[in-house]
């Protein structure tokens, strides 16, 4: 995301320095939501199917401090996807059983931004404030308060929709592995996931590694439709 701003410095570095602090700060404001929406419904849905391994652990909280993993966090600020804190589970607790309950426990992230997003739009749906994707056109390049309050609640809108896509991945430890793995046949859950998933974060790393030093862009590559369609329904139209 911050490397959209280094075109900018290179052009004119004395705005980029007056934007630099104005536009991380709004970009902060929607990482902190996505991310604390999306850990927290982890453990509230955990919670309410039996197990308390979050709560005691003081994850069952909004608290934005309590879910901010520093390399999930740092990637999404700067190339534009990324993750939380793992949210401590226990299957054998959750009264569904261990492969349901996990799958209901790792939708629950990605719908509550989806929802989240949907919910942050209903003022441009509304005609309360005029959309416009902060990340098609300059942030702030029109000094107002409509103006700002879009920036500021695209960018919230953005970062939700992208969590809940990007942890839809069924690599694991995203929550899509999860789903996928209690939706598949149990002897295929428990075999060829079970298999893959010592595996997941190596190959997710690699990507994501592969990504930035080449510039191919893969995921994004991947998740840019995916992003743009989303937009489409929640907001009315694509961030793109």
């Amino acid at each position: 995301m911050l490397l959209r701003l280094f075109d900018l410095l290179l052009t004119d570095p004395i705005a980029f320095l007056a934007l630099l602090p104005v536009i991380a700060a709004t970009v902060g404001v929607g990482l902190v939501v996505a991310i604390s929406v999306h850990e927290f419904s982890h453990a509230l849905v955990a919670y309410q199917l039996g197990d308390d391994t979050a709560r005691l652990r003081g994850r069952l909280s909004l608290n934005p401090l309590v879910h901010l993993d520093p390399i999930g966090t740092l990637m999404l600020l700067v190339i534009g996807f990324g993750w939380g804190k793992p949210v401590p589970v226990n299957p054998y607790y959750l009264r569904p059983g261990p492969r349901g309950g996990m799958a209901m426990v790792g939708l629950a992230g990605p719908l509550s931004n989806l929802v989240t997003a949907g919910l942050i739009a209903l003022p441009m749906r509304l005609g309360v404030y005029p959309w416009h994707s902060p990340l098609l056109y300059a942030p702030f390049a029109q000094r107002t308060w409509s103006w700002l309050v879009a920036d500021v609640l695209g960018y919230v809108i953005f970062f939700n929709i992208i969590l809940a896509l990007f942890n839809l991945i069924p690599i694991p430890p995203l929550d899509g592995f999860n789903v996928i793995q209690g939706l598949v046949p149990r002897d295929v859950g428990h075999g060829t996931f079970s298999r893959l998933a010592q595996y997941g974060p190596m190959i997710l790393l690699l990507v994501v590694a592969y990504d930035i030093f080449t510039g191919r862009g893969i995921l994004w590559g991947l998740l840019r439709p995916a992003v743009n369609a989303t937009a489409a329904v929640v907001v009315g139209r694509p961030f793109f």
